[in-house]
């Protein structure tokens, strides 16, 4: 394996609305990394520092298979971001046309990757069906991927969202496995959003799966089907069908950056 071989990693740095991931091709040069050597490489002070660690692997059926790590090291749920920025730096790397399909944790995706300049992208992806979910006045609880609570609060701008998000992520009586939590504010007719993310057991600056779920709660609280999501640093949009109570054809955009390329020494 590659780290084996020469105890450096090639990698790339991406972000999509400051949701930040470690990229690496396992494609060009295959790669096993032990949970703690992810957590090693996404490590803010002593690492690369990320959100998360995103592989590319061969596929037999679609252009590639992508593995999605959490910064704590271990494998993860469908990550809307990283599904994005995984696409852009497909077509970077010269693996796939700017169309493309790949496949993930939680089924088969598509994208299509517009390339605005030397390294910024716009990048739409389709997400899963949403078959089920559960909605009251207070919140909506659904998986987009990734499992998501979503509740409106007021003065966003000043909400504790790690101490707030840590109670709801951590309650057994809402999710047994934990749940990343959205906490949105209405202002102006325009919603905005920040996120607790488990793995992360932190804000992060922008959540994929999130984004797609509190465009799901504006829509089902206030109608619509063609959403933009303010985040701290971007505005995604997400487009989907309603029928009945299923949420079909859903597409996730926003921008993807490539920040740098590098090489992670191990330790030997």
């Amino acid at each position: 394996m590659q780290h084996v071989e020469n105890h450096t990693l090639r990698f790339s740095k991406y972000h999509g609305a400051g949701n930040d991931f470690v990229m690496i091709n396992a494609i060009k040069s295959p790669v096993e990394l032990s949970d703690e050597e992810v957590k090693d490489i996404c490590d803010r002070r002593t690492g690369v520092g990320a959100d998360g660690l995103i592989m590319i692997l061969p596929s037999e059926k679609y252009d590639f298979r992508m593995k999605y790590y959490n910064c704590d090291g271990h494998e993860s749920t469908f990550c809307g971001n990283g599904g994005r920025c995984i696409a852009a730096f497909a077509v970077e790397e010269g693996l796939t046309p700017q169309h493309l399909e790949y496949e993930a944790i939680d089924g088969i995706h598509k994208a299509i990757v517009t390339k605005n300049s030397d390294n910024e992208y716009m990048v739409s992806v389709t997400m899963r069906d949403i078959e089920s979910y559960d909605l009251n006045e207070k919140r909506l609880i659904i998986n987009t991927g990734s499992p998501h609570y979503v509740t409106r609060v007021e003065n966003l701008k000043n909400f504790d969202v790690r101490k707030h998000g840590a109670e709801i992520r951590n309650d057994k009586n809402i999710s047994t496995d934990g749940v990343n939590v959205d906490f949105m504010e209405i202002i102006d007719n325009q919603y905005y959003i920040r996120t607790f993310e488990r793995g992360v057991e932190d804000e992060t600056l922008a959540c994929g799966t999130g984004v797609t779920a509190s465009a799901i709660a504006a829509a089902l609280w206030y109608g619509g089907n063609d959403i933009d999501i303010r985040t701290t640093l971007a505005t995604l949009n997400v487009k989907f069908e309603k029928d009945k109570d299923s949420i079909k054809n859903i597409v996730l955009s926003g921008p993807a950056t490539h920040v740098f390329d590098g090489f992670y020494i191990f330790a030997k």
